[in-house]
């Protein structure tokens, strides 16, 4: 099922800086469970627990999890330059990495000298560049039980957004319930007439048949005889009752609702039941005396079809 949630999470990391925790999933259709998560080194040690937190909420589809953690320092520091006092400026140059700083102030060097017109790095772009602030540490429980709020958060947001998806679902998947069941209904009747029908037909072979006459109008011998009886007897007894054929699909459409209506992860449930349904529908058209059933075996199997490529898709 598709589905996406976000969450962010504020996290202070000393009396003026803080840092921003964001997780974002997103889902798409997928049968099992493949599940991606990716995240800044720091957030490492937070994966494990991500997993086990999302396999309790998540069954199936392909769920890819990011979590990002932005710190301000950039932004401070820029205003800082400007505002401060020479001895909180001293306490601020620490933080910057010096070697990165130079080794990036060669690099800016050499591309002037390269490409003349190209523009000079601003200070923004200096302070932004990866390395040269040295970023604050954040404490690995602290940062842990931050990552692991916003991934509920975030879990639950997609949830709902899955929980949507879902309802849609099960209204297509009840409309095609309700029109097998009127198939059912509406061959029902005439399986009675169409049995009497087939019996007089059987009877008429029979009858030529012990007369030791063939179809095409050939004297055929006494065991000859006995062995077709046989033949269509057997093929009587397979083709003259589907009673059960339609009482075990009545009784799995009462069980794909009873699923549908209990909630929860319902997929493997109905996955199995559209097998069930397949194979009796299957049955019935082997079975099938007339052309009214034999179409009615099409259309189930068609319906059935539409619901499984849908389960496939269902928690």
């Amino acid at each position: 099922m598709t589905g996406f949630g976000a969450a962010s999470l504020p996290l202070i990391i000393t009396g003026k800086t803080m840092a921003m925790v964001n997780v974002e999933c997103r889902s798409v259709n997928g049968r099992f469970l493949d599940l991606t998560i990716r995240s800044p080194e720091e957030a490492r040690g937070s994966e494990s627990a991500m997993r086990e937190l999302i396999g309790k909420k998540i069954n199936r589809g392909k769920v890819e999890f990011r979590v990002h953690i932005h710190r301000d320092s950039a932004q401070n520091s820029t205003h800082a330059i400007g505002t401060l006092e020479a001895s909180d400026l001293s306490q601020l140059a620490t933080r910057i990495n010096q070697q990165v700083l130079t080794e990036l102030g060669a690099l800016a060097r050499l591309a002037q000298a390269a490409i003349p017109d190209a523009k000079p790095l601003t200070t923004a772009d200096i302070l932004r560049w990866p390395g040269v602030m040295i970023e604050e540490s954040i404490g690995a429980q602290e940062l842990n039980d931050a990552i692991l709020q916003a991934a509920t958060q975030a879990l639950e947001a997609l949830s709902a957004s899955r929980q949507t998806e879902g309802a849609a679902l099960t209204k297509m998947i009840l409309q095609r319930v309700d029109a097998m069941e009127q198939i059912v209904h509406r061959i029902e009747p005439i399986i009675p007439q169409a049995s009497k029908i087939y019996q007089e037909k059987l009877a008429e072979k029979l009858t030529t048949i012990l007369a030791g006459i063939d179809q095409q109008g050939r004297s055929i011998s006494k065991d000859e005889v006995a062995d077709r009886i046989r033949q269509e007897v057997v093929l009587y007894g397979v083709k003259i009752d589907v009673a059960e054929e339609i009482s075990r699909l009545s009784t799995h459409f009462q069980a794909v609702r009873t699923a549908l209506s209990k909630g929860g992860p319902v997929g493997k449930r109905l996955d199995f039941l559209m097998q069930e349904l397949q194979r009796e529908s299957n049955t019935l058209g082997s079975k099938s005396v007339t052309q009214e059933t034999s179409d009615a075996s099409m259309e189930l199997k068609l319906l059935v079809e539409q619901i499984r490529e849908q389960v496939q898709n269902l928690e």
